[in-house]
């Protein structure tokens, strides 16, 4: 299981919100690529990046900085938030982005996400937002009826890279994660799953590494590595004692 520290950036800071609230924002550094450049110090394998202002617009917002971190890294970066067209997917992919998140597209525009896949085999992850089971879209600002696990499902044919899962009631809230509503999604579909959301302690990847009836691709952690809860190093280190 990967350790996947999160870069959220918000008006071209470093940022973490909670439960997805735009008013509930700490900001952590004035540049995210120097943010990054000290996580892949400390051993991480794969970095995890939003463009919370692309979220929200429905387009790219801050993509100078996000090439920047893929320029200065020598490790993958995912990247999602605004990217719901082609143009925009075919952009990042060129540009040194080792795979886009496709989050509002994948429930508004089927076609889109199969042209992607099609194209980008195996470069394509999902982005399943969770609340209370239901999907929110437009960064976290739009709840709708879509059952997490159906629009999984409505996806297991296509070559989609992993699902990256986040329960937004948990996120950047240090509560734990969701292990039930996550392993039941991971259980339902062939699709590799990123467990995302509330990682506060060691012990949350511990009980990811526990279940024994399904697998997790990784598990992407963000403010508790901020605020020092969890050190990169520590986290990495018990995602291999297996």
């Amino acid at each position: 299981m990967i350790i996947i520290p999160a870069i959220d950036i918000k008006d071209g800071k470093c940022v973490r919100l909670a439960q997805g609230d735009f008013d509930r924002v700490t900001t952590y550094a004035d540049n995210p690529a120097d943010m990054a450049f000290a996580w892949v110090q400390q051993g991480a394998e794969l970095i995890h990046i939003v463009d919370l202002d692309g979220s929200v617009a429905g387009l790219p917002r801050n993509a100078n900085i996000i090439l920047d971190i893929a320029r200065k890294v020598d490790v993958p970066i995912q990247v999602g938030g605004g990217i719901r067209d082609m143009d925009t997917i075919e952009f990042y992919l060129s540009n040194g982005v080792a795979s886009v998140i496709l989050g509002t597209t994948a429930l508004q525009n089927e076609k889109i996400v199969r042209e992607a896949c099609e194209t980008f085999p195996e470069k394509i992850i999902l982005g399943i937002d969770a609340l209370d089971g239901n999907v929110a879209i437009h960064g976290w600002t739009q709840k709708t009826g879509q059952n997490a696990i159906d629009l999984a499902r409505r996806y297991e044919s296509y070559d989609i890279k992993a699902i990256v899962y986040t329960d937004i009631k948990r996120d950047g809230m240090g509560t734990g994660v969701n292990i039930e509503a996550t392993r039941e999604l991971a259980r339902a579909v062939s699709i590799p799953v990123i467990a995302s959301g509330g990682v506060a302690a060691i012990s949350d990847i511990e009980n990811l590494l526990a279940i024994r009836d399904c697998e997790f691709y990784g598990v992407i952690i963000g403010r508790a590595l901020y605020s020092g809860a969890i050190s990169l190093e520590e986290a990495i280190r018990a995602s291999k004692n297996v």
